[in-house]
């Protein structure tokens, strides 16, 4: 067993809330796990079931990171939109 997945494990078993990135690592583990020629089937499908339920998370915490760079970008959006001059003056059109 490797020091990743020992650690990984270790984190599972304390019950500690794992981050994003070590849920995309866990991700990418058991997609190397399911890829090897000697793996029994029952573990492979164990390992798929949690692979799902692992992509699922990420994805809806990417459309939660999505929505708050949207909301973020239209704030962004308004203070452009506002009729206050640029501090700098590089468009009075002066020469």
């Amino acid at each position: 067993m490797t020091k990743k997945t020992q650690s990984s494990e270790a984190k599972k078993s304390t019950g500690t809330k794992k981050t994003f990135e070590e849920r995309l690592e866990r991700l990418e583990e058991l997609g190397d796990e399911i890829r090897k020629s000697d793996i029994p089937l029952d573990d492979a499908i164990k390992a798929f079931e949690e692979g799902i339920k692992l992509s699922r998370a990420l994805e809806k915490d990417l459309e939660k990171i999505e929505s708050r760079i949207e909301i973020l970008m239209s704030g962004a959006d308004a203070d452009l939109d506002s009729n206050e001059k640029p501090e700098l003056g590089l468009f009075d059109g002066d020469e």
